[in-house]
């Protein structure tokens, strides 16, 4: 008992911390009570019992009993007015009778069953009774239990409180289960929103992770009992199989979360056996229990430890293949897997029981649900940062594919892509560099391509802003207007001219003009061959000047 005691204090202070700075004003005005255990032998009656206390064993811990039916005692009680409450642990019991002695001799009695607990029932799973009424004070307590399981205890966390009291815990506690029953069902819309949107499979296994929460949250939290008539121990087999679904869909969404290598190969079979070990062992206590609990709730228990034992190799894995989410997942499951960790001990009995242990859970669930948020909202961001990269990769793509690599103008696919469609009359200007070849003979092919260039700056500047400007050939131009903004393909001509070439080379080019619409390809051809006619026509002449080809506007 010493040598367990440092732990159990720090395990305490650890859960006081978050929520005990809430619940101290509550709790100050709580009077722990010490008992004492004598087993059933039968036959015994409460008078005999309270005038013979050394029958009572108040060392051996209570659950070295194992089941069965118990009478436990109380120390001599504290002067309390009239209107205080009696609380403890809801526990798995067939019934509980308390006796209470009063100063002047008087013994009174209330108590509840399995089916009636729910009666008695108050938030965090505390079972809370009324004194009865006397005009003397109480003095000591008995409680008669039968059908004790004794996996957690006889009578675990007995207090006396007045009406303040319990008052503050109940409202201290319904704080606590309303925020998190509100977190809850914010991240499952918010998130069940977003997988409409993205549909990743991450996104379902979380939703399923905080609706398991949310089920097992309602049913530990004393709430079911309270709203329904359903059987205690019923309500408690029912809070092992949802507390084995929520670390179940925990496994689940880890492996949805974290990338596929990292539970490629023995640790995605070990998860899935961790998982069926859980859901199997759990589900065994439910059905086979009271019956086989000593055999059953020592698997169930171990089943939450394999699952914590499942954080090493996961972070290993994901740290040796470089997951992008090793510190989400470490930040998301550290303080879940820690307190856990904590009730299992409880569970095995290394450390003793105390209120915020037993409710530890819901504070582990809400660390988990909160950051797990935090890890998905991380996942999505990447995702939007490679939505937008390869959304850039795609138009630099398309600009890549329509676009000439050496002028940057449009090269002839887009042009022609872009031109055929238009139902209203268009103006096409085709332009030709006159004697390129000779050019690249004389100042070579680079100092050809820097002509190309400085002839494609100078058709940008000198098109409308609505004019398509392409490269359709070696050294062959195109510029596309509405004919409402139509050019003057002279003053065009006069740009290139007043153009410093390469070397002050003197460059001179051929230009070709009509006007026509384009809805069809056949169109763009009858008016690519009226340019290029006019365009050859300018060569004919002399080269450097333009003409004018066969106009094809269509009559209204």
């Amino acid at each position: 008992m010493a040598g367990r005691f440092p732990m159990r204090r720090i395990a305490v202070l650890l859960l006081l911390i978050v929520a005990g700075l809430f619940a101290a004003p509550a709790m100050a005005a709580m009077t722990p009570l010490r008992t004492c255990v004598l087993p059933d032998a039968g036959g015994e009656r409460p008078a005999a019992l309270f005038a013979n206390p050394a029958r009572f064993d108040c060392t051996t811990r209570q659950t070295a009993y194992g089941t069965g039916d118990f009478w436990l005692l109380s120390q001599p009680l504290p002067a309390i007015g009239h209107g205080e409450q009696v609380r403890q642990a809801s526990l798995w019991q067939d019934r509980l009778t308390l006796y209470v002695l009063y100063a002047d001799g008087a013994i009174r009695r209330t108590g509840f069953t399995s089916a009636t607990t729910g009666r008695h029932l108050m938030l965090g799973a505390i079972v809370q009774m009324a004194l009865p009424q006397h005009a003397a004070r109480p003095v000591r307590l008995l409680w008669h239990i039968e059908g004790s399981l004794n996996r957690r205890g006889i009578l675990v966390g007995p207090t006396l409180a007045d009406h303040h009291a319990t008052a503050k815990a109940e409202i201290v506690m319904a704080a606590l289960y309303a925020a998190f029953g509100g977190m809850c069902l914010a991240l499952l819309i918010y998130n069940l929103a977003l997988w409409a949107a993205l549909r990743r499979a991450f996104q379902p296994a979380y939703c399923l992770m905080v609706l398991c929460l949310l089920a097992y949250a309602f049913s530990s939290s004393g709430l079911l009992g309270q709203w329904t008539a359903i059987d205690n121990n019923d309500r408690q087999r029912l809070n092992y199989v949802l507390l084995a679904w929520s670390a179940a869909a925990a496994v689940i969404f880890a492996r949805a979360f974290l990338e596929r290598r990292v539970f490629d190969g023995w640790l995605r079979h070990y998860s899935n056996a961790v998982i069926s070990f859980l859901l199997i062992a759990t589900a065994s206590y439910a059905i086979l229990s009271p019956r086989f609990a000593d055999i059953t709730d020592p698997l169930s228990t171990a089943g939450y430890f394999l699952v914590i034992t499942l954080l090493v190799p996961i972070l290993w894995r994901a740290w040796r293949r470089r997951s992008n989410f090793l510190w989400v997942f470490a930040l998301a499951w550290g303080a879940p897997v820690a307190l856990a960790s904590v009730r299992v001990l409880a569970a095995f009995n290394v450390i003793g029981w105390h209120l915020w242990i037993d409710n530890s859970t819901l504070l582990a669930m809400s660390l988990e649900a909160a950051l797990s948020s935090l890890g998905v909202a991380y996942r999505i961001r990447l995702l939007s940062l490679e939505r937008d990269e390869a959304r850039e990769q795609e138009i630099a793509a398309r600009l890549l594919a329509a676009t000439d690599p050496l002028t940057g103008l449009l090269n002839r696919r887009a042009f022609l892509d872009s031109a055929i469609g238009r139902d209203e009359p268009h103006q096409l200007i085709l332009i030709d560099i006159d004697h390129f070849k000779s050019i690249n003979e004389t100042i070579g092919h680079d100092g050809g391509d820097e002509v190309l260039r400085v002839i494609a700056r100078a058709l940008r500047a000198a098109a409308a802003a609505q004019s398509l400007v392409a490269r359709v050939g070696g050294e062959e131009f195109a510029i596309l207007t509405p004919q409402a903004a139509a050019l003057d393909a002279r003053a065009v001509l006069d740009t290139l001219r007043e153009e410093r070439m390469p070397f002050d080379l003197t460059v001179t080019a051929s230009i070709g003009t009509c006007t026509g619409a384009l809805p069809r390809e056949t169109d763009w051809k009858a008016m690519y061959r009226s340019a290029d006619q006019a365009l050859f026509a300018a060569k004919a002449a002399g080269r450097d000047r333009v003409r004018v080809g066969t106009d094809l506007v269509r009559a209204a």
